[in-house]
């Protein structure tokens, strides 16, 4: 495994910065999904790493990040956790939208040098946290006390999506959970509040569309499904 500067090195050399189309925020981007797949073939046979999905704003991510920045107040001086998070698109909305804390989290090495590459680029902090809390409990010390935790784009496989929901109807009451979702295969609309619907721009290469709609959902808790009757 590289350190953290290789990665950054390899992420400046293989990307370019770009606006993500809709909002104030810029990312280090891959201009071609082939090239950058082969290259890190190598590190991901040998050390078990995904994809670069930090490489590219996905259309999930984009809408959740769209509503963040519409919806200041759902973030606003709250500690907040973005799951899977990839570029860190997610969790710079929510550090713009003038959340106390952000934290960002995935399993993947690169994203780490990703997310501290495009926070430094959109002027914004963001801690990041490795490993996969969604198999953890509730109480991990990591994420004890987050009062949200945003999701975006990670329904594309059915253990993910299935590991997700477990992960977030074991929270706290109090937490808050925002999903941003272009209607993947495997995401369970099952006690789930539509928030908003956005048209997405995206590149053909990644998705299948050029403008994808993708929609922002809300977990409700057990007491909003069930109200208690009078």
């Amino acid at each position: 495994m590289t350190d953290l500067t290789e990665r950054q090195a390899f992420i400046r050399a293989q990307t370019r910065v770009a606006a993500v189309p809709g909002l104030d925020i810029q990312l280090y981007q891959a201009t071609e999904v082939t090239p950058l797949w082969l290259m890190t073939e190598t590190d991901l046979h040998h050390h078990h790493l995904p994809p670069p999905f930090w490489a590219f704003p996905w259309a999930g991510g984009q809408a959740l990040a769209r509503y963040i920045i519409e919806n200041p107040h759902i973030v606003a001086g709250l500690r907040v956790v973005d799951i899977a998070c990839g570029s860190g698109l997610v969790a710079i909305a929510a550090a713009r939208a003038g959340a106390a804390h952000v934290i960002a989290n995935d399993i993947d090495a690169y994203a780490e040098a990703a997310v501290a590459l495009n926070a430094d680029l959109n002027g914004v902090t963001i801690t990041f946290l490795a490993g996969d809390i969604l198999s953890c409990t509730a109480e991990n010390t990591d994420v004890l006390g987050t009062d949200v935790f945003l999701a975006g784009d990670i329904c594309y496989e059915k253990s993910m999506s299935e590991a997700m929901l477990t992960f977030f109807r074991r929270l706290d009451a109090q937490s808050s959970v925002y999903i941003g979702d272009p209607h993947r295969s495997y995401f369970p609309k099952e006690g789930l509040k539509r928030c908003a619907d956005y048209d997405i721009v995206t590149e053909a290469d990644i998705e299948d569309a050029a403008v994808k709609p993708a929609t922002v959902w809300k977990l409700e808790k057990t007491n909003e499904q069930n109200p208690p009757q009078h």
